[in-house]
């Protein structure tokens, strides 16, 4: 079962990414000190790509966990299922990760239910433990095992921020948008439209990030751009793929849409 996770999980390409500062290195860094990383910041800023060049660095398979209001500690660990009449015990992706030697990824952290993110703290101390309630079973993480969560403080209440009994667990990473030459590259790497498309597409994006909450919750993020860039490239106009890819998705204002049409325009 675990070489068949290491399989199945494994990041076998190199992910392009390109580093603000010196965060692989320090990622890496925690994991050889066999410490858990916090991700925090916007919406499509690049946390799962980072996410998955450190899985590819490290040679270690990634198991993602999209968060969830639904998300019980049985979803992470595990539960009994019925088959053929017997109860058969099935390994949740926490588990998983942990018996693997995998690094696990919990992606918005804090939609997950109160109750369920506490499973988590044995893990992220110096136990590196998880117990497994329904099996009487404890298990103790290999020094490959490596859990990462993320969030993002700007679009989450204050209902759902993450508790310092958590968060202080972690050695924590702030992400942002890439410097407006660095995310251009950024576009241009991935979608593969010329550098002038990319800088106008970036200067779209900042203009729409000034104008959060003003009208919008969130900016246009890099990952919306290398969308645009892509239907450009595949020979749609650049003012249909803006809208279609980045305006039409960021809000259904009409006010704010017309608004961020007549940004759109005058750039292209």
């Amino acid at each position: 079962m675990k070489n068949s996770i290491i399989q199945d999980y494994l990041v076998t390409e190199m992910p392009f990414y390109l580093e603000q500062a010196d965060e692989l290195l320090i990622a890496r860094t925690a994991f050889n000190n066999r410490l858990p990383i916090l991700l925090k910041g916007p919406t499509g800023c690049g946390k799962t790509r980072f996410m998955q060049r450190l899985a590819w660095e490290l040679a270690r398979p990634l198991i993602t966990v999209s968060c969830h209001d639904d998300l019980s500690t049985s979803d992470l660990v595990g539960r009994f299922l019925i088959k053929g009449g017997e109860a058969v015990w099935m390994d949740g992706p926490l588990t998983k990760a942990v018996r693997a030697g995998a690094i696990c990824y919990l992606d918005e952290i804090v939609e997950a239910r109160k109750d369920t993110t506490v499973v988590i703290h044995p893990l992220a101390d110096d136990r590196r433990e998880l117990p497994i309630e329904k099996l009487g079973e404890t298990l103790t993480a290999p020094p490959e095992f490596m859990l990462a969560i993320s969030y993002n403080p700007g679009y989450q209440s204050v209902l759902k921020d993450l508790k310092q009994s958590t968060r202080q667990r972690f050695v924590s990473f702030e992400f942002n948008y890439p410097p407006a030459e660095l995310e251009a590259t950024i576009v241009l790497e991935e979608s593969g439209i010329e550098q002038p498309l990319a800088e106008k597409l970036v200067r779209l994006a900042t203009m729409t990030r000034s104008l959060k909450d003003s009208g919008l919750q969130e900016g246009a993020s890099t990952r919306l751009l290398i969308h645009a860039g892509k239907l450009i490239k595949s020979g749609i106009t650049p003012r249909t793929a803006c809208k279609a890819a980045i305006t039409e998705t960021l809000t259904d204002d009409h006010e704010m849409l017309a608004a961020l049409e007549e940004m759109t325009s005058s750039l292209f």
